[in-house]
C-alpha cells in the first residue's frame, strides 16, 4: 500500500531553498577565489603592518655609560654605550647612530647632543625641559584613524552587501526568464522561497565575515599585535551583530526589485536606488566621520548603523544603551521591510513582460 509523500513544513522548505542557494554558491569557483583573495588581502595587510612595526624601531643614539643610565626608558630611543666622546663621534660619522649624547655641566638638562648635520628632533624633544601643560578640553581623535575605520567597516559592509544581496536580484530575474520560477512556486510558496533565499545568503555572508574576523584575529596574535586586537575586538563583534540584522533588510529589497522585472537588461534601473542605500553609508563614514551629529544619526539609521555605531563605540562616543536601542530599531525595521519586500516579491514574481510598477506590486 503506497503512502502519500510527507508534506514539508514551511521551516523545512525554507531551509531546503537556503541549502540550494548555499550549495550553488559554494560550488562556484568565482566565489571561492574571491573569498580566498579577500582573506589573502586581510592577512597580508596585517603581516605587512606587523613587519613595519617591528622594523620601525627608535632613533639610534650613542651615549657614555653615565648618561645612558639617565636617558628615558622608552622605545623611541635605541641606545648604544660608548667609552668616550671620540668613539661616539666616529659612530655618528659612520652613520651607525643619529646622535651622540654626552654629559654637560653648562646645559640646563645636563646633556649635550652631538650630531652630524642636524640633531634628531625626537632626541631633542626627549631631552628638553618641558613646562607643565594643562588642557581645558580633550584633544580630538586623529582624522586618519577615523578615516581608516570608516574605510574598513564601510568597505566590508558594502562589499558583503553587493556580493550576496545583489546576486539575489539577478538570480530571481534568471529564474523568471527561464520559467524555473513557475516550477519552484508550484513546489513551495513564494514567501517561503524568498525566506530561503534571504537565509541562504545570510549564512554565506555571515560565514565570510566571521572567517575574515577569525583570520584577522589569528594574524594579529601570530604577528604579536595583540594590542591592536584588544582595541578592535569589540567593534568587530558589534559590526557582525549589526550586519546580522541589516543584511535581511537589503536582501529582501533586492529580491523584491528583481521580481519586478523579467529581463536582465531591465534590472539596473530597479536596483540603482538600492545601490545608493549601500554606498551612501560608506562615503558618509569616510568623508564626514568627524561630524558627531552625522555619525549619531547614522547610528540609528538601519542602512548605516552597521558602519557608524562600531566606530562610535571604538572611540567611546556612544553610551551603553545606544547600540541596544539601535539594534531594536533595526530589528523592527527588518521585520517591516521583509514583510513589505515579501508582498512585492509575491505579487510580482509571476508577472512577465514589462517592469511591474511599485503601486501594482503593493496591491493584494
Amino acid at each position: 500500500m503506497s503512502t502519500a509523500p510527507q508534506r514539508l513544513s514551511p521551516l523545512q522548505s525554507t531551509w531546503l531553498v537556503a541549502e540550494r542557494d548555499i550549495t550553488g554558491r559554494l560550488r562556484s569557483k568565482s566565489f571561492i577565489i574571491s573569498t580566498l583573495l579577500l582573506l589573502l588581502i586581510v592577512v597580508g595587510g596585517i603581516v605587512v603592518m606587523g613587519i613595519v612595526n617591528a622594523t620601525s624601531g627608535g632613533t639610534p643614539v650613542a651615549a657614555t655609560p653615565d648618561v645612558a643610565a639617565t636617558l628615558p626608558d622608552t622605545d623611541a630611543l635605541e641606545v648604544t654605550e660608548v667609552a668616550d666622546r671620540e668613539e661616539g663621534e666616529q659612530l655618528v660619522r659612520d652613520g651607525e647612530v643619529d646622535a651622540l649624547v654626552l654629559p654637560s655641566a653648562d646645559s640646563p638638562t645636563g646633556a649635550e647632543i652631538v650630531a652630524l648635520t642636524e640633531a634628531p628632533s625626537e632626541v631633542v624633544s626627549l631631552l628638553s625641559v618641558a613646562p607643565e601643560v594643562t588642557l581645558l578640553e580633550e584633544s580630538g581623535v586623529p582624522f586618519f584613524l577615523r578615516y581608516m575605520l570608516g574605510l574598513i567597516f564601510g568597505m566590508v559592509f558594502m562589499g558583503a552587501a553587493l556580493s550576496f544581496a545583489m546576486p539575489i536580484s539577478t538570480a530571481v530575474v534568471e529564474e523568471k526568464q527561464t520559467r524555473v520560477i513557475e516550477i519552484l512556486i508550484s513546489t513551495v510558496p513564494s514567501r517561503v522561497l524568498l525566506a530561503g533565499k534571504v537565509l541562504g545568503n545570510l549564512v554565506l555572508s555571515m560565514g565570510q565575515i566571521l572567517l575574515i574576523i577569525a583570520a584577522a584575529t589569528i594574524s594579529l596574535a601570530v604577528t604579536g599585535q595583540s594590542d591592536v586586537l584588544s582595541d578592535f575586538g569589540a567593534p568587530m563583534a558589534w559590526f557582525a551583530v549589526f550586519f546580522l540584522f541589516g543584511f535581511p533588510i537589503l536582501s529582501a529589497m533586492f529580491a523584491a526589485a528583481g521580481a519586478m522585472v523579467s529581463r536582465q537588461e531591465d534590472i539596473s534601473p530597479t536596483v540603482t536606488p538600492l545601490m545608493f542605500l549601500v554606498m551612501i553609508p560608506f562615503y558618509l563614514a569616510v568623508f564626514l566621520g568627524e561630524n558627531p551629529l552625522i555619525m549619531t544619526i547614522m547610528s540609528y539609521v538601519p542602512f548605516s548603523a552597521a558602519v557608524a555605531m562600531p566606530i562610535r563605540l571604538y572611540f567611546d562616543e556612544a553610551l551603553w544603551w545606544e547600540p541596544i536601542l539601535s539594534l531594536g530599531i533595526m530589528a523592527a525595521t527588518c521585520v517591516a521591510i521583509v514583510l513589505l519586500g515579501a508582498r512585492i516579491y509575491e505579487n510580482s514574481l509571476l508577472r512577465m513582460g514589462g517592469r511591474v510598477k511599485l503601486t501594482e506590486a503593493l496591491k493584494s
